[in-house]
């Protein structure tokens, strides 16, 4: 199975390790093709590589896959758009918002019927919920 992970880059990057580590436990349920996401190098400047070829190997990664995993807590226009992608591909997409992080996740996110979100407060809690949609599928 492939698995598109999104979580945020240029959006902020206060999520990086936590990133990493929902990568590692997906790898779990297969090959991840966006390692480079929990990567703690990677800044908000983003890679640096031309804004075209990241949007046409994303775009491209995403049509590949067979889920995409987001973690939606940190807002980024980025994420937003890679699922607004999914869906109109008609990809299963997990939404993962951590609950207590002060914010208030997106309408658009939230109100969507064609995303599974779920909400979470721990690493623990996470591969639960993770586990779950995966044995769903």
């Amino acid at each position: 199975m492939k698995i598109y992970f999104a979580g945020s880059i240029r959006g902020g990057r206060d999520d990086a390790d936590f990133y990493l580590a929902i990568i590692n436990y997906l790898r779990d349920f297969g090959e991840v093709l966006t390692e480079h996401v929990g990567d703690s190098k990677l800044t908000s400047v983003g890679e640096q590589k031309n804004s075209s070829f990241i949007h046409d190997r994303d775009v491209n990664w995403i049509k590949e896959s067979d889920v995409i995993v987001a973690e939606v807590t940190m807002p980024s226009l980025g994420v937003g758009y890679e699922i607004a992608k999914a869906t109109d591909l008609k990809k299963r997409v997990l939404c993962l918002f951590r609950e207590d992080s002060g914010r208030s996740l997106s309408a658009m996110i939230s109100g969507c019927k064609d995303l599974d979100v779920v909400n979470y407060l721990d690493l623990a809690s996470v591969k639960k919920e993770i586990k779950k949609f995966f044995e769903n599928i």
